[in-house]
Protein backbone atom coordinates (compact mmCIF):
# COMPACT_ATOMS: atom_id res chain seq x y z
CA UNK A 1 0.00 0.00 0.00
CA UNK A 2 2.62 2.94 -1.08
CA UNK A 3 0.11 5.57 -1.11
CA UNK A 4 -1.16 5.05 2.99
CA UNK A 5 -0.21 7.82 4.62
CA UNK A 6 -0.41 6.40 8.15
CA UNK A 7 -0.27 8.04 11.56
CA UNK A 8 0.54 6.58 14.82
CA UNK A 9 -1.05 7.34 17.88
CA UNK A 10 1.04 5.70 21.33
CA UNK A 11 -0.50 6.47 24.31
CA UNK A 12 1.87 6.70 27.61
CA UNK A 13 0.23 8.29 30.19
CA UNK A 14 -0.61 5.23 32.24
CA UNK A 15 -0.30 4.81 36.03
CA UNK A 16 1.51 1.41 35.75
CA UNK A 17 0.41 0.93 39.59
CA UNK A 18 0.94 -3.15 38.88
CA UNK A 19 4.30 -2.89 38.13
CA UNK A 20 5.35 -1.15 40.94
CA UNK A 21 7.20 1.94 42.01
CA UNK A 22 9.04 2.54 38.85
CA UNK A 23 8.57 4.10 35.99
CA UNK A 24 8.17 1.22 33.11
CA UNK A 25 8.42 3.18 30.51
CA UNK A 26 12.19 4.38 31.42
CA UNK A 27 12.97 0.42 32.37
CA UNK A 28 15.92 -0.71 29.98
CA UNK A 29 15.47 -3.00 26.97
CA UNK A 30 18.81 -3.79 25.39
CA UNK A 31 20.16 -0.45 26.29
CA UNK A 32 17.41 1.90 25.43
CA UNK A 33 14.52 2.65 27.56
CA UNK A 34 11.15 0.63 26.76
CA UNK A 35 9.27 3.71 25.42
CA UNK A 36 11.35 4.01 22.90
CA UNK A 37 12.23 0.52 21.61
CA UNK A 38 7.93 0.71 20.76
CA UNK A 39 8.85 4.45 18.86
CA UNK A 40 11.68 3.15 16.98
CA UNK A 41 9.84 0.56 15.04
CA UNK A 42 7.54 2.92 13.77
CA UNK A 43 10.57 4.96 12.56
CA UNK A 44 12.02 2.24 10.34
CA UNK A 45 7.88 2.14 8.28
CA UNK A 46 7.48 3.76 5.39
CA UNK A 47 3.58 4.03 5.71
CA UNK A 48 4.10 6.38 8.75
CA UNK A 49 3.64 9.54 8.34
CA UNK A 50 3.40 11.20 11.78
CA UNK A 51 3.95 10.06 15.46
CA UNK A 52 2.66 11.09 18.56
CA UNK A 53 3.23 10.10 21.69
CA UNK A 54 0.44 11.15 24.49
CA UNK A 55 2.59 11.67 27.64
CA UNK A 56 1.30 11.51 31.14
CA UNK A 57 -1.28 14.75 32.24
CA UNK A 58 0.71 14.39 35.81
CA UNK A 59 4.31 15.47 36.02
CA UNK A 60 4.19 15.96 31.82
CA UNK A 61 7.18 18.55 31.97
CA UNK A 62 9.66 15.57 33.65
CA UNK A 63 7.89 13.14 30.68
CA UNK A 64 9.11 15.49 27.59
CA UNK A 65 12.48 16.31 29.78
CA UNK A 66 12.97 12.98 30.46
CA UNK A 67 11.99 11.79 26.64
CA UNK A 68 11.75 14.74 24.56
CA UNK A 69 15.37 14.67 23.08
CA UNK A 70 15.02 11.24 21.80
CA UNK A 71 11.44 11.40 20.64
CA UNK A 72 12.12 14.93 18.57
CA UNK A 73 15.46 13.06 17.26
CA UNK A 74 13.02 10.63 15.67
CA UNK A 75 10.22 13.34 14.32
CA UNK A 76 7.46 12.72 17.31
CA UNK A 77 5.05 14.78 18.34
CA UNK A 78 4.17 14.88 22.35
CA UNK A 79 0.68 16.15 23.57
CA UNK A 80 -0.10 15.89 26.94
CA UNK A 81 -2.56 12.73 27.58
CA UNK A 82 -5.47 13.51 29.77
CA UNK A 83 -6.69 12.61 33.40
CA UNK A 84 -9.74 10.40 33.02
CA UNK A 85 -8.41 7.38 31.35
CA UNK A 86 -6.83 6.42 28.20
CA UNK A 87 -9.31 7.25 25.69
CA UNK A 88 -9.03 11.19 26.48
CA UNK A 89 -4.78 10.58 25.91
CA UNK A 90 -5.86 9.43 22.14
CA UNK A 91 -8.26 12.07 22.47
CA UNK A 92 -5.56 14.94 22.87
CA UNK A 93 -3.54 13.40 20.14
CA UNK A 94 -6.31 13.05 17.11
CA UNK A 95 -6.20 16.98 17.79
CA UNK A 96 -2.55 17.09 16.16
CA UNK A 97 -3.32 14.43 13.22
CA UNK A 98 -2.74 16.13 10.20
CA UNK A 99 -5.55 16.68 7.67
CA UNK A 100 -4.33 14.75 5.08
CA UNK A 101 -3.65 10.95 7.30
CA UNK A 102 -5.44 8.53 5.74
CA UNK A 103 -4.91 6.02 8.77
CA UNK A 104 -4.64 6.03 12.64
CA UNK A 105 -3.32 3.37 14.23
CA UNK A 106 -3.43 3.47 17.75
CA UNK A 107 -0.83 1.26 20.21
CA UNK A 108 0.55 0.31 23.59
CA UNK A 109 3.75 2.28 24.47
CA UNK A 110 4.62 -0.71 26.73
CA UNK A 111 4.24 -3.33 23.89
CA UNK A 112 7.53 -3.43 21.85
CA UNK A 113 8.03 -6.43 20.52
CA UNK A 114 5.33 -6.01 17.57
CA UNK A 115 7.07 -7.62 14.37
CA UNK A 116 6.91 -6.41 10.66
CA UNK A 117 5.34 -9.62 9.82
CA UNK A 118 2.06 -9.13 12.09
CA UNK A 119 2.41 -4.78 11.10
CA UNK A 120 2.25 -6.27 7.13
CA UNK A 121 -0.88 -8.43 8.34
CA UNK A 122 -2.85 -5.30 10.56
CA UNK A 123 -2.13 -3.26 6.83
CA UNK A 124 -3.00 -5.44 4.34
CA UNK A 125 -6.16 -6.28 6.68
CA UNK A 126 -7.37 -2.62 6.23
CA UNK A 127 -6.92 -2.65 2.68
CA UNK A 128 -10.35 -3.86 3.36
CA UNK A 129 -11.88 -3.05 6.28
CA UNK A 130 -12.08 0.63 7.94
CA UNK A 131 -11.17 -0.75 11.13
CA UNK A 132 -9.15 -3.67 12.12
CA UNK A 133 -7.57 -5.02 15.60
CA UNK A 134 -4.97 -7.77 16.66
CA UNK A 135 -5.73 -9.95 19.18
CA UNK A 136 -5.41 -13.54 20.10
CA UNK A 137 -8.33 -16.29 20.42
CA UNK A 138 -8.61 -17.39 23.94
CA UNK A 139 -8.11 -21.25 24.38
CA UNK A 140 -7.90 -21.56 28.21
CA UNK A 141 -10.97 -21.96 30.27
CA UNK A 142 -12.08 -19.03 31.37
CA UNK A 143 -13.71 -18.71 34.77
CA UNK A 144 -16.25 -15.11 36.06
CA UNK A 145 -15.55 -15.02 39.93
CA UNK A 146 -17.36 -13.37 42.57
CA UNK A 147 -16.40 -9.62 43.50
CA UNK A 148 -15.29 -9.99 46.78
CA UNK A 149 -12.29 -11.85 47.89
CA UNK A 150 -11.70 -13.83 51.05
CA UNK A 151 -8.72 -13.31 52.62
CA UNK A 152 -6.68 -15.89 54.34
CA UNK A 153 -3.68 -15.16 56.07
CA UNK A 154 -1.04 -17.00 58.45
CA UNK A 155 -0.78 -14.76 61.77
CA UNK A 156 2.41 -14.55 63.56
CA UNK A 157 2.15 -13.01 66.53
CA UNK A 158 5.70 -13.36 67.42
CA UNK A 159 6.93 -12.37 64.00
CA UNK A 160 4.90 -9.37 63.04
CA UNK A 161 5.98 -7.65 66.41
CA UNK A 162 9.60 -8.28 65.28
CA UNK A 163 9.49 -7.76 61.10
CA UNK A 164 5.38 -6.27 61.36
CA UNK A 165 2.39 -6.99 60.05
CA UNK A 166 3.98 -7.51 56.65
CA UNK A 167 5.46 -10.13 57.39
CA UNK A 168 1.94 -11.91 57.70
CA UNK A 169 1.38 -14.28 54.64
CA UNK A 170 -1.68 -13.21 52.68
CA UNK A 171 -3.43 -14.95 50.01
CA UNK A 172 -6.97 -13.95 48.11
CA UNK A 173 -9.49 -16.58 47.04
CA UNK A 174 -12.13 -15.66 44.75
CA UNK A 175 -15.37 -17.63 44.59
CA UNK A 176 -16.02 -18.69 41.02
CA UNK A 177 -19.27 -17.82 40.04
CA UNK A 178 -19.34 -19.22 36.65
CA UNK A 179 -17.52 -20.79 33.90
CA UNK A 180 -17.73 -19.22 30.44
CA UNK A 181 -18.15 -20.70 26.92
CA UNK A 182 -14.62 -19.32 25.58
CA UNK A 183 -16.12 -20.00 22.08
CA UNK A 184 -15.24 -16.86 19.33
CA UNK A 185 -13.70 -15.28 22.90
CA UNK A 186 -10.33 -13.05 21.51
CA UNK A 187 -8.27 -11.19 23.95
CA UNK A 188 -7.46 -7.74 22.65
CA UNK A 189 -4.16 -6.44 21.46
CA UNK A 190 -2.38 -3.37 19.66
CA UNK A 191 -1.85 -2.11 16.87
CA UNK A 192 -5.55 -1.27 16.37
CA UNK A 193 -5.97 0.37 12.87
CA UNK A 194 -8.54 2.61 11.25
CA UNK A 195 -9.69 4.77 8.97
CA UNK A 196 -8.38 8.45 9.95
CA UNK A 197 -12.32 9.51 9.94
CA UNK A 198 -13.97 6.91 11.27
CA UNK A 199 -11.65 7.13 14.48
CA UNK A 200 -12.20 10.83 14.68
CA UNK A 201 -15.97 10.15 14.43
CA UNK A 202 -16.01 7.72 16.98
CA UNK A 203 -13.88 10.15 19.49
CA UNK A 204 -16.88 12.66 18.80
CA UNK A 205 -19.00 10.65 20.52
CA UNK A 206 -19.36 9.38 24.24
CA UNK A 207 -16.22 7.33 24.55
CA UNK A 208 -15.91 7.64 28.37
CA UNK A 209 -16.53 3.84 29.49
CA UNK A 210 -14.52 2.66 26.56
CA UNK A 211 -11.38 0.60 27.05
CA UNK A 212 -9.60 0.63 24.04
CA UNK A 213 -10.17 1.89 20.15
CA UNK A 214 -12.27 -1.06 18.71
CA UNK A 215 -15.31 -0.23 21.66
CA UNK A 216 -15.25 3.01 20.56
CA UNK A 217 -15.74 2.24 17.23
CA UNK A 218 -18.71 -0.31 18.13
CA UNK A 219 -20.66 1.80 19.57
CA UNK A 220 -21.04 3.87 16.50
CA UNK A 221 -22.54 0.59 15.26
CA UNK A 222 -19.75 0.42 13.29
CA UNK A 223 -17.90 -3.24 11.89
CA UNK A 224 -14.35 -4.14 13.79
CA UNK A 225 -12.79 -7.04 11.99
CA UNK A 226 -9.88 -9.10 14.20
CA UNK A 227 -7.02 -10.57 12.99
CA UNK A 228 -4.58 -12.78 14.65
CA UNK A 229 -1.83 -11.36 16.83
CA UNK A 230 0.95 -12.61 18.18
CA UNK A 231 2.16 -14.02 21.67
CA UNK A 232 5.18 -12.49 21.54
CA UNK A 233 3.42 -9.17 21.25
CA UNK A 234 3.00 -9.20 25.27
CA UNK A 235 2.20 -5.54 26.95
CA UNK A 236 4.77 -4.98 29.41
CA UNK A 237 2.35 -4.47 32.94
CA UNK A 238 4.34 -6.59 35.49
CA UNK A 239 8.17 -6.81 36.53
CA UNK A 240 7.88 -10.56 35.56
CA UNK A 241 6.09 -9.19 31.45
CA UNK A 242 9.57 -6.93 31.76
CA UNK A 243 11.94 -9.93 31.87
CA UNK A 244 9.90 -11.87 29.41
CA UNK A 245 10.21 -9.22 27.06
CA UNK A 246 13.78 -9.04 27.19
CA UNK A 247 13.80 -12.66 26.60
CA UNK A 248 11.72 -12.05 23.50
CA UNK A 249 14.21 -8.79 22.03
CA UNK A 250 16.95 -10.66 23.36
CA UNK A 251 18.11 -7.91 25.21
CA UNK A 252 19.42 -6.98 28.45
CA UNK A 253 18.63 -4.75 31.35
CA UNK A 254 20.72 -2.16 33.11
CA UNK A 255 23.68 -3.75 33.90
CA UNK A 256 25.24 -2.95 37.32
CA UNK A 257 28.97 -2.20 37.82
CA UNK A 258 31.24 -6.06 37.72
CA UNK A 259 32.07 -6.82 41.53
CA UNK A 260 35.81 -5.67 41.46
CA UNK A 261 34.70 -2.33 40.12
CA UNK A 262 32.31 -1.39 42.97
CA UNK A 263 34.71 1.07 45.08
Amino acid sequence: MPSMKLAIIIPAGGSSTRFGPKDKLSEDVGGRALLLRTVEFFTKRDEVQEIIVAGPSKDFDIFKNKFGPSLSFHGVTIVQGGTKGRWESVQNALQVVSDDIDFIAVHDAARPALTNSLFDDVLLASKNFSAVAVALPIHGTVKRSCNDATVIGDDDAIADSILGTNSQTKVQAYKVAETIDRSNLWELQTPQIFTASLLQKAYKSDISECTDDAQAVEKLGEAVHLIEGDSRNIKVTTQADLQHIRAILGAKGEQGRPAHQRF
